[in-house]
């Protein structure tokens, strides 16, 4: 008797476990089968299939949300379904970041806020939108000494450290001229937008390293365009220091000034906009 009810305590354990392994093994294979539906989707349509989930959205406490709303302008431009989930991520920014003054500086909601509000819009397209390379954001009240090259620093990004440093004078500087394709801010997070679209292979990182790679062909490819575009002087000069400088430079500019971009050079301004999946506000 004994034998048969172990027997058959196995014989029921086994089917358990039987059951949980086709169970894992369905998940993974309908897991697998997503994400190659989702890859041609993106290979055919250059965006993602979806990149909002709209759940457990966070929000910001009273104060910090009034800053946004009375300061940053591209916010104020968003549907009432978008501004939901921009308060999302710029709360769930803040959350994942460290922030620190330099120089006796102390670090207040408006800075934590709008930096956070900044990088928050340059992926706006993006599914994963946190910039992985990005821990921690060090900030100064004016110009700071680099030790990466001995020199003073409006801005810089240091992958190694995962750090982001700015100067919150020229930040906010950059957002006083919205039309002077200069912003610190953009110039800088866009730096760390492109190394961390090298390093990782998620969805929106594919796609803004590919559509990159499909602007310098482009460039590289048409002659003539690529020589109207450095006779116009339409991007500063530093742009054309490296491909890293080039890419924070044209995000700059589609930010800034988008109509204008348009007008000027629409195969470049629709490459770009490709690379950030930007398709709100106006743009």
């Amino acid at each position: 008797m004994t034998h048969i009810l172990f027997t058959e305590q196995f014989t029921f354990g086994g089917r358990v476990i039987v059951g949980i392994f086709f169970a894992v093994l369905c998940v993974m294979l309908l897991n697998f089968a997503l994400k190659m539906f989702e890859m041609g989707y993106v290979l055919r349509n250059k965006k993602p299939f979806y990149v909002y989930t709209p759940f457990f959205l966070k929000k910001l406490s009273p104060v910090q949300k009034r800053i946004m709303v009375n300061q940053f302008k591209f916010y104020q431009k968003l549907k009432p379904k978008h501004q939901r989930y921009f308060e999302h991520r710029v709360a769930s920014f803040i959350s994942d970041k460290r922030f620190f003054g330099r120089e006796e500086l102390v670090v207040t909601d408006e800075m934590k806020v709008l930096i956070s509000a900044t990088a928050v819009m340059l992926t706006f397209g993006f599914r994963d939108f946190y910039i992985g390379l990005i821990d921690k954001i060090f900030i100064y009240p004016d110009e700071f000494y680099s030790l990466t090259n001995e020199n003073y620093h409006k801005g810089e990004f240091n992958p190694k450290l995962e750090t982001l440093v700015l100067s919150w004078k020229d930040f906010k500087k950059g957002f006083e001229n919205d039309t002077d394709k200069i912003n610190l801010g953009i110039h800088e997070f866009a730096h760390a937008i492109h190394l961390n679209s090298i390093k990782e292979r998620d969805v929106s990182s594919t796609i803004f390293s590919d559509s990159f790679k499909e602007l310098t062909e482009l460039l590289a490819n048409e002659e003539s365009l690529r020589k109207s575009l450095i006779e116009s002087r339409y991007f500063r000069d530093y742009a054309y220091t490296n491909q890293y400088e080039f890419v924070a430079v044209i995000i700059e500019t589609f930010i800034e000034s988008p109509s204008e971009f348009r007008a000027q050079f629409p195969e470049i301004y629709n490459k770009t906009k490709q690379m950030l999946n930007f398709n709100f506000a106006g743009y």
